[in-house]
């Protein structure tokens, strides 16, 4: 779009929305004012200004406002002009593709709409499209709109219905100038505004802004722009967060040679595994299952063997099944969409998000309980972290500030910032945080009260006698249940209740075994997710173990326990006993 008949102006006022008061070539004159927002930060006085002679020799105000400079950005501030601007770059091709119909100001519902667009494809697509004209600008930040509007709120809305009769709808912020790092609505000015945007996200609506090349002439449609619906505090943090992540990140064994299955990998042992702990069953894991073949074709038994130590045997044996599905729905590769990963056994939204980022590039979040303390101190946010409706909240926050250039480095310096800063259960270590200044929990005092978390239901209390039956160099063990808790496991043979050491001479003899000694095992105390087992024990010397057992027992001696059969780490208390 190019203008004709410009002047440069100084300019000196503004009585009124409507009008203002310039300097041209000496002379002060009277300017109509287009854009009958605020625009304070724009007019100030002795601006330099730019000013369109009106080709009607009988209007009373013969000159219209055009451009403003600020600093060394020139600002359109012709807020008749965005319309335009859009249509002339939809009718080039921008947006749906060649040569599409497009009709200015279309009346739906009760609202009129600044575009109605028919694409010429066989789909024949019907899309509405409202134009916002965003002038108001703060350390890069554009923001719209500078005044209430109860109309725009309107018109949103308008679009969302708009969607549910099945058009297409967008609403398009032009921005009328350069350098602007995002676009986020103006809650200080209108809450409402933000609220009916998210809601429009969410329904369907196609949000998106462009920034433009201005000149005092002329205004073209230029590149997009970044849209927050979310908290901009979340956006300010990605760089400072990124550049800290990449200067004090730990040396670990899956940051090196990264690849989807090396990821996976990791981050299936880390769940609820102390970082130092997963260490070496990780380089063990990965020497004997190299690739998601190996994975696949494991006996089980193996399998468990290398997961020993970890616990929650499930994930394991939901990797193997993942890696079978690999194997024949993606014929041996690992799959590279955020979408199909997420479609594998055992694999949800935080892991498909890590794998995603760190081994793709995609900017998907990852948000596992370190990012939940984070994200929720940075924002003050009182919200149930446990609440499954947050944690989606805070996902789709994430995903709108995720930096494409570095999506890997963005999610694991939240994940590391949570592990070694913004850490839980004591004081959070502010001083070392590179989002300190924007941390809302921090300048309200309230770091270590976030974030909000519903206390877990308790446990049940299971009371066990785990029995350590001994007949020289052997020791009898058991496989569990192929359903339950510790599915097809091996362990030491245990009862329920605290039994006496009558009870167990009793219960020995009654499977057909003469105990020759009875010693008291310490106790030892086990946690799963709902249940905990308060285990007593006896070491039980036996003779003739094997032969006489009326019990299914595996008689094994230490090697095969090293080797061959896993045990969980229930009974790690009595693992000193396996001799």
């Amino acid at each position: 779009m190019r203008y004709e008949r410009i002047e440069k102006a100084v300019f000196l006022e503004r009585p009124n929305r409507f009008i203002a008061y310039a300097e041209i070539n000496g002379r002060k004159e009277t300017i109509h004012v287009k854009n009958t927002g605020r625009c304070a930060e724009l007019l100030r006085p002795r601006a330099d200004i730019y000013v369109q002679k009106s080709d009607n020799p009988e209007r009373k105000t013969k000159w219209d406002l055009i451009a403003v400079e600020k600093g060394s950005t020139m600002v359109n501030m012709d807020s008749q002009i965005p319309n335009r601007v859009v249509q002339e770059w939809i009718e080039g091709g921008g947006l749906f593709g060649e040569a599409p119909y497009v009709r200015p100001e279309t009346t739906y519902g009760n609202s009129r709409f600044d575009l109605y667009v028919e694409t010429r494809e066989l789909e024949n697509r019907k899309i509405f499209i409202e134009v916002k004209g965003v002038t108001l600008e703060e350390n890069g930040v554009a923001r719209f709109p500078d005044a209430p509007s109860e109309r725009a709120v309107k018109h949103v809305e308008e679009l969302c219905q708009a969607v549910k009769d099945g058009y297409e709808a967008y609403i398009i912020f032009v921005i009328q100038m350069k350098g602007i790092r995002y676009f986020t609505p103006n809650v200080d000015t209108q809450p409402a505004f933000g609220e009916a945007l998210k809601k429009a996200k969410a329904s369907g609506v196609n949000i998106l802004a462009y920034d433009c090349q201005v000149t005092p002439d002329s205004i073209v449609l230029d590149e997009p722009v970044s849209v927050v619906l979310g908290n901009p505090i979340l956006k300010e943090a990605a760089v400072p967060l990124i550049r800290w992540y990449r200067e004090h990140k730990r040396d670990l064994p899956w940051r090196h040679d990264i690849s989807a299955y090396r990821v996976w990998v990791s981050e299936i042992m880390l769940q609820q595994t102390r970082v130092e702990a997963v260490k070496p069953y990780y380089d063990r894991f990965l020497s004997k299952l190299p690739t998601v073949k190996d994975l696949a074709e494991v006996e089980e038994d193996q399998l468990l063997k290398l997961w020993e130590g970890l616990g929650y045997y499930n994930r394991v044996r939901n990797m193997q099944k993942a890696a079978q599905q690999i194997m024949v729905d993606f014929h041996g590769k690992f799959p590279e969409t955020y979408e199909e990963i997420l479609s594998l056994t055992g694999i949800g939204s935080y892991t498909a998000g890590a794998i995603s980022s760190f081994a793709y590039g995609l900017p998907k979040p990852a948000v596992d309980g370190n990012v939940l303390r984070v994200v929720s101190r940075l924002l003050a946010s009182e919200e149930d972290i446990m609440k499954a409706s947050v944690r989606a909240d805070i996902e789709k926050a994430l995903e709108e500030v995720i930096p494409a250039d570095a999506p890997g480095d963005f999610n694991q310096g939240l994940i590391e910032l949570g592990a070694i800063v913004c850490v839980p259960n004591g004081e959070p270590k502010c001083e070392e945080c590179p989002a300190a200044q924007l941390c809302q929990a921090r300048a309200k005092g309230m770091e270590t009260k976030l974030p909000v978390k519903a206390k877990a239901k308790a446990r049940r209390i299971e009371k066990r006698t785990v029995l350590i039956f001994k007949d020289g160099d052997t020791l009898a063990i058991r496989k569990r249940p192929s359903k339950g808790l510790l599915a097809g496991l091996y362990e030491l043979p245990n009862l329920e209740g605290h039994l006496t050491r009558k009870q167990v001479i009793e219960y020995s003899n009654s499977i057909g075994l003469a105990p020759i000694h009875v010693k008291k095992a310490e106790k030892a105390k086990h946690i799963f997710s709902h249940v905990e087992w308060h285990m007593i024990g006896y070491e039980i010397k036996v003779d003739e173990l094997e032969k006489n057992c009326s019990e299914e027992m595996i008689f094994a001696r230490k090697s095969e326990l090293d080797e061959k059969y896993p045990i969980p780490s229930a009974f790690e208390a009595y693992r000193g006993s396996l001799i």
